[in-house]
């Protein structure tokens, strides 16, 4: 786990005493959008039209934020038009690496060793953390964006005249709840797991562990009432719990000590986690030995021994019993 420091690596943990013992995450430092005509988007300069072939992925199959990113454009049928270079499992010294051991590749497109040489390529002197998911535009040799919320949006639609994908994840007439159900997952469970994993502070780590449980118990008796969390439909709330949830009983559980419950132990929560993995297509982008091996082999501040553990048995595939949840209303969010 590194940074850089005006162009400069350092292989540097989060400083947490600055904090009381809690992980802050630092915000995404490119936000330029990909849209239609290659207007400006909501933040960031405009010149980025949605083309067949211009635009490439760089991914860990191992992190949540740009395993949303692979959903979406396995969802959206971009394949074709979006090629994906994956890193590295093992983020060591030198942070995300091309390796082409254990399933991930080379960088084919730039031709670096190292993802933080993809940043100072379009910013020499940047500074901040060094993080997945990266949307590069070819033609402009250029970071495009490094926001995951933000790449899910564009993939849901500017490039939407690329495909005969018809599917839409951001309705404007859910946008407030799904955004209402983003935050507050986001804070509570998707980083809520990092909160408690990283935590240097008891103090820390109890009001993480509480918020996180909280927040699991709460959307298990909304998942009673309806199929997905913003109603009947499937948007992108879901699809962002999602990936927080297939890392759960095999990472977080132990390595971040979020053990009061296993996703397993609740009904709906269990459930749904395997309705969404059996989605078509869906399976191909969860990739358990490249999340256990980053989590378990890199992060030596949590697990100093390294060792990778061989559990749980995880089943996915099981029946989920959903469908009887078809006719239900959409609810607002309490």
């Amino acid at each position: 786990m590194g940074l850089l420091i005006k162009g400069e690596w350092h292989d540097q943990w989060y400083d947490t005493q600055k904090t009381g013992g809690k992980f802050v995450r630092s915000e995404s430092q490119f936000r330029n959008w990909v849209t239609r005509d290659g207007a400006p988007g909501p933040s960031g300069q405009g010149g980025f039209k949605a083309e067949s072939g211009r635009y490439h992925l760089y991914v860990s199959l191992a992190c949540p934020w740009a395993h949303r990113t692979l959903i979406m454009r396995t969802l959206k049928r971009l394949e074709p038009h979006i090629g994906v270079t994956v890193v590295d499992p093992h983020m060591l010294e030198h942070g995300w690496a091309f390796t082409g051991n254990l399933g991930s590749d080379l960088d084919n497109i730039n031709g670096h060793d190292y993802l933080h040489q993809l940043y100072t390529h379009t910013q020499p002197d940047y500074s901040g953390r060094v993080t997945v998911p990266v949307l590069w535009d070819k033609q402009g040799h250029t970071i495009v964006n490094n926001e995951s919320a933000e790449i899910i949006r564009m993939f849901n639609d500017a490039f939407s005249s690329l495909t005969d994908a018809d599917n839409d994840f951001y309705p404007e007439a859910l946008r407030r709840d799904i955004d209402e159900i983003n935050a507050f997952v986001y804070e509570n469970i998707n980083n809520g797991v990092y909160r408690c994993g990283f935590a240097t502070e008891q103090s820390a780590y109890d009001e993480a562990f509480e918020q996180l449980f909280g927040a699991l118990d709460e959307l298990e008796a909304r998942l009673a009432r309806q199929r997905y969390v913003v109603g009947a439909r499937l948007t992108e709330a879901d699809w962002r719990l999602f990936t927080t949830l297939v890392r759960f009983d095999a990472v977080y559980y132990s390595h971040f000590k979020c053990n009061q419950r296993r996703i397993a132990d609740y009904q709906n929560l269990g459930d749904y986690l395997r309705e969404l993995y059996q989605v078509g297509g869906i399976q191909d982008t969860v990739n358990m030995t490249h999340i256990k091996q980053h989590y378990y082999y890199s992060q030596t501040t949590v697990n100093p021994t390294r060792i990778v553990p061989r559990g749980p048995a995880l089943d996915f595939m099981a029946p989920h019993n959903r469908d009887r949840l078809d006719n239900t209303k959409k609810r607002k969010f309490a």
